[in-house]
């Protein structure tokens, strides 16, 4: 009789372990998937720094930014829409009518050569003159136009014995320089009151020219 209760017992043991032993062995089986909020509450208890966590965070804290156009212009632009060209040629015509009749004006009391001297006079005239042309048309365009810069007379008699060569092979050059800039000028200029200038103001140097060439030496 004693048996048969112990073995009785025996039996009502084992029965009230099974669901401890169940929860045991389901705690050390295979790892069973979380529930969505289950893995909410672990993914918000993980630290943050060095996880890979922050990435959406960061990547979602980034504002979408719009690709920013390069500054750099296709061409190179100019005040009030003109082109390059014709601006540089304002530039270098003004600077070139400038530096002649200047260099005229000095020469005129150095020369020896009476008929360099008319030539000289011719020049610091006629160049005087294209210059205020070429301002003219420069302004009423609102164009910039380098301002003369006039150089001090050197004392009388301080010229050299070559002082006429001298100053007609440099004035044979800088004529030379005016021509080639005002043939493009007409030729491929495309504001046509500055092709009309150049045009009426080309056949000037070149009579000019062909002036100081004959009386080289």
């Amino acid at each position: 009789m004693k048996t048969i209760r112990n073995f009785l017992g025996l039996g009502l043991l084992c029965s009230a372990m099974a669901p401890l032993w169940a929860v045991s062995t389901a705690a050390t089986g295979p790892a069973q998937p979380l529930p969505d909020r289950a893995l909410q509450s672990f993914v918000d208890e993980q630290p943050r720094t060095g996880s890979t966590v922050l990435v959406p965070l960061v990547a979602t804290d980034a504002p979408s930014r719009p690709a920013v156009a390069s500054d750099a212009p296709a061409g190179v632009g100019t005040a009030a829409g003109k082109t390059l060209d014709d601006l540089q040629f304002v530039r270098e015509a003004a600077e070139s009518s400038h530096q002649e009749a200047d260099s005229a004006r000095l020469a005129i009391p150095q020369l020896k050569e009476p008929r360099l001297r008319e030539v000289a006079e011719s020049l610091m005239q006629d160049h005087a003159a294209a210059g205020q042309a070429l301002a003219t048309i420069a302004d009423s365009k609102g164009w910039p136009v380098p301002a003369p810069r006039l150089a001090a007379a050197p004392p009388a008699g301080t010229a050299s014995s070559d002082f006429d060569s001298k100053w007609t092979a440099d004035m044979i050059a800088g004529q030379e320089r005016s021509a080639a800039l005002y043939r493009a000028q007409i030729e491929s200029g495309e504001d046509k009151d500055l092709r009309g200038y150049a045009r009426d103001t080309l056949p000037t140097i070149e009579r000019h020219l062909a002036q100081l060439r004959s009386l080289q030496k």
